[in-house]
């Protein structure tokens, strides 16, 4: 893999419930609607569970994930390809953290970052 190594860890307040996030992070047809830049295969789960794979594309960029852990409040996925490394995600009422490691040529703190503002514009937007 080419790139360097790189981890960021970022934690923000949502107005929103707990119950609100999960579905927002381990429901792909939820997930799309604010994970933005991400192109999703169409045969998506209902929600994520261990041992499910996708692909998805930033543009000519494809990252492979494996789903390794999902709990009441937490996710974990294997990364490979455009990253290679893991990202977890951890949530409460009103917020969520996300930790993401790997060896990558893309700038994964800023990606994160986007990600996360995009999660919390989705759900201060939505009626949950």
């Amino acid at each position: 893999m080419l790139g360097t190594f790189q981890q960021s860890q970022i934690r923000i307040e949502i107005p929103a419930s707990a119950d609100a996030i999960h579905d927002s992070i381990l429901h792909p047809v939820q997930l799309k609607k604010w994970l933005l830049g991400q192109n999703f295969p169409p045969e998506m789960p209902t929600e994520l569970s261990p041992g499910w794979e996708f692909t998805t594309y930033t543009g000519l960029i494809s990252i492979h994930h494996r789903v390794e852990v999902v709990k009441p409040n937490c996710l974990r996925l294997l990364l490979s390809g455009g990253i290679d490394g893991f990202h977890e995600w951890y949530w409460g009422e009103g917020w969520v953290q996300s930790r993401l490691e790997g060896v990558s040529m893309l700038p994964l703190n800023l990606g994160q970052n986007l990600s996360l503002l995009s999660l919390r514009q989705f759900l201060s937007t939505t009626k949950h």
